[in-house]
């Protein structure tokens, strides 16, 4: 069997969600080339957007901007690192910033939805 090369994913109409978070926000994914971006909604948040690069090694470099249900604003940058879960979906191990009166940073991980 022949592994994807984690450099070239396409992630073109994937959906992803945390794992262990709350299964109804959900994102969806769209690539031009390098170019990959995302409409996220579901759970906390009312609407929000992701748009980025995807590297030469594979990772992508993307910001962000969410409207949550009580109405705050959440914009950031996150550096994503994709690796393949053990039946093939795409795994992202995320390193993110948020900006704004409350700063702070962490790290996550996305997955793609199982069909």
């Amino acid at each position: 069997m022949t592994r994807p090369n984690l450099h070239r994913l396409d992630y073109e109409g994937r959906r992803f969600h945390a794992p262990d978070g709350d299964h109804r926000t959900v994102a969806v994914y769209h690539q031009q080339g390098d170019l990959v971006w995302g409409e996220i909604a579901g759970g906390s948040i009312q609407r929000g957007w992701t748009a980025g690069t995807r590297q030469p090694d594979g990772t992508l470099t993307m910001g962000y901007t969410f409207v949550l249900t009580d109405g705050q604003v959440v914009c950031g940058r996150t550096h994503n690192t994709p690796a393949l879960t053990p039946d093939g979906r795409i795994r992202l191990h995320e390193t993110w910033e948020r900006y704004g009166p409350h700063p702070t940073t962490g790290t996550s991980t996305i997955e793609e939805v199982a069909p």
